[in-house]
């Protein structure tokens, strides 16, 4: 019988291995130009033009308390729509999608209260070590919330 499994987008982002559901990922691009904000949230570097659309660039570790990306060259961000919203996120390295068996998921620890809301689990990977599993829309949602309240 057929173990139940989600597919997830894997990624870097300084010492934390990040995953999405990949239904919230559209797409993997290097950096572009980077237009600033002012008087915008320290997690929102700016905004990106990407196949003629604009949209925000979300640095993750930034909102959640956990250090800052340093855009280089090498950078990449991904693509995401959640609940109609087209959002970049900020990733130092892209490992790819992964299956993850349900069964395989635990709960975040609660000592990680900034971050636990928007963790769907934890996943203990031989490959990647421990896995942070995101749920972007609360993500999203959150930081939409912060953008506007300004």
């Amino acid at each position: 019988m057929a173990r139940p499994d989600e597919e997830f987008f894997i990624f870097r982002s300084g010492e934390l291995t990040l995953g999405v559901r990949s239904e919230h990922v559209r797409e993997v691009t290097r950096m572009g130009p980077l237009t600033p904000l002012p008087r915008s949230p320290s997690f929102l570097l700016g905004v990106v033009g990407h196949r003629g659309e604009v949209m925000p660039l979300i640095d993750l570790l930034r909102f959640l308390g956990q250090g800052e990306s340093k855009p280089t060259s090498r950078s990449r961000f991904f693509v995401s729509d959640c609940n109609g919203h087209v959002v970049g996120f900020l990733a130092d390295q892209v490992i790819g999608l992964r299956r993850i068996f349900v069964a395989d998921k635990m709960p975040a620890p609660s000592g990680a209260a900034s971050t636990q809301e928007f963790l769907d689990g934890i996943v203990q990977s031989r490959e990647l070590g421990t896995l942070n599993l995101l749920h972007l829309p609360r993500v999203v949602a959150s930081a939409r919330q912060k953008s506007v309240a300004r």
